[in-house]
């Protein structure tokens, strides 16, 4: 097909709440290491990684070689069959979880599924429904995954029951109007009123990513999630840390991005980074949570051994070649470049985020702090004029995202920090149009 057919096969043939980035559509034709090429044979340096899911490169070699060897061996059998791949990566991941304290897995194939089996489980084990989330967070497409999600631009249809948000820790721009470290962290301390006044006292559950992807990489204050844990817990409910987007060492020196808290979940979710495109999802909890989901169940696709496969791989090559140093080394500098960018570009408000999570927060004026959305949508245009991919968040459509590849290095960033730098002085300069469409997850 030519590019021009794959365009329009795409709106005649899919669904139309399904969008693409970009005024003209982009038509991804190949992809390798941390650049992608598209029909018309344009490079472009990844810095979106699929949507914080290509983790370690585009067709990792060492990846694929294991994958096409399982492809050839034992494609498909269910969890009605137990089969290695599944077993062995169970295993690997019981021995990364925080403390080694959850050891029993449940896959399947998206973060949304992995969610939907946390919450499931949850209720289960405490006998509770009610669950409480978080503002401006994201955790997936599904009518439950939709109703824990605290956006309205990815709330479709009819909610779930039981279901609250408690406020997030933007400081950036603070819901109560108070600024870290004077304000004793009241986003956290106002989960206890929340409870008592919006549930029956008594939840199931608090679920949150430890950094806000589609949020706008919001990254709190190091006491919030200790001080919600223990309100959390004083009121019978057990702790879910979405790992969809911090997973797998991307925040830096830890596997996972709620370890940066010193908080111990009792379950922990994750998909993306943990297949580098395969699609898998992950629910992983302590023995006595996941004992509360009684009777039997099945997963057709979960633990399907050449996606176990790919993720053990991935796993390995992680150890291997120490990405956790790198995304808190190559992390650093990229933050530390971020920041200088910021220095030079007023359009710049706020830059946040950990290891290789970084996120700029565009405003039209830094003492408002108004939201630059449009500057922001001319911003994406830019890059991809430029030659790079990057990704769009927060609730006002004002948030760049920069999720490369784990394995990058600093010539890769200096490379990055320079496109970034010519699209931003061409959005000052009016030269870029407008994209369409709302935000990626």
């Amino acid at each position: 097909m030519t590019k021009e057919e794959i365009i329009i096969a795409n709106q005649e043939y899919l669904f139309p709440a399904v969008f693409h980035f970009y005024k003209e559509p982009l038509v991804i034709a190949r992809a390798k290491g941390q650049y992608v090429w598209d029909a018309d044979g344009s490079q472009y340096l990844d810095f979106l990684g699929g949507i914080v899911t290509v983790s370690v490169g585009h067709c990792n070699s060492q990846i694929n070689a294991k994958v096409h060897q399982q492809l050839d061996t034992l494609q498909h059998v269910s969890t009605l069959f137990a089969n290695e791949p599944q077993a062995a990566l169970a295993k690997k991941i019981a021995s990364l979880t925080p403390g080694g304290q959850l050891t029993k897995s449940f896959f399947t194939n998206s973060g949304t599924e992995a969610n939907e089996t946390a919450i499931l489980t949850a209720r289960c084990y405490t006998g509770s429904d009610q669950i409480v989330a978080l503002r401006h967070s994201y955790h997936g497409r599904s009518a439950m995954a939709m109703t824990l999600t605290g956006q309205s631009t990815w709330r479709l249809g009819p909610s779930q029951a039981g279901v609250v948000h408690a406020h997030n820790a933007y400081c950036y721009r603070c819901p109560f109007g108070l600024t870290y470290p004077d304000c004793e962290v009241r986003c956290a301390q106002d989960c206890e009123e929340l409870i008592r006044t919006t549930t029956g006292g008594q939840i199931a559950a608090f679920i949150a990513e430890p950094i806000q992807g589609v949020g706008g990489f919001v990254t709190p204050p190091k006491e919030y999630f200790q001080i919600v844990e223990r309100i959390v817990r004083n009121h019978g409910g057990i702790f879910i840390s979405d790992e969809v987007q911090t997973g797998w060492g991307r925040t830096g020196g830890k596997w996972f991005g709620i370890e940066q808290w010193g908080v111990i979940p009792d379950i922990i979710t994750s998909a993306k980074g943990l297949g580098n495109g395969s699609p898998i999802g992950l629910t992983v909890a302590r023995p006595e949570v996941a004992a509360g989901l009684g009777g039997v169940t099945l997963s057709t696709f979960g633990g399907n051994p050449v996606t176990a496969t790919a993720a053990k791989a991935v796993i390995d090559f992680i150890e291997e070649q120490k990405l956790l140093d790198n995304c808190s080394d190559t992390g650093g500098y990229l933050r530390g470049s971020l920041e200088e960018l910021k220095d030079k570009h007023e359009l710049i408000g706020d830059v946040r985020g950990m290891g290789l999570m970084q996120a700029i927060e565009l405003v039209e004026d830094r003492k408002t702090r108004a939201p630059a959305a449009a500057q922001t949508a001319q911003l994406l245009e830019a890059t991809r004029e430029h030659g790079l991919l990057v990704g769009k968040g927060g609730l006002y459509g004002n948030v760049v995202r920069v999720t490369p590849p784990m394995n990058i290095g600093r010539s890769d960033v200096d490379q990055f920090i320079r496109l970034l730098d010519e699209s931003l002085t061409a959005v000052a300069a009016g030269a870029s149009p407008t994209i369409t469409g709302p935000l990626e997850t």
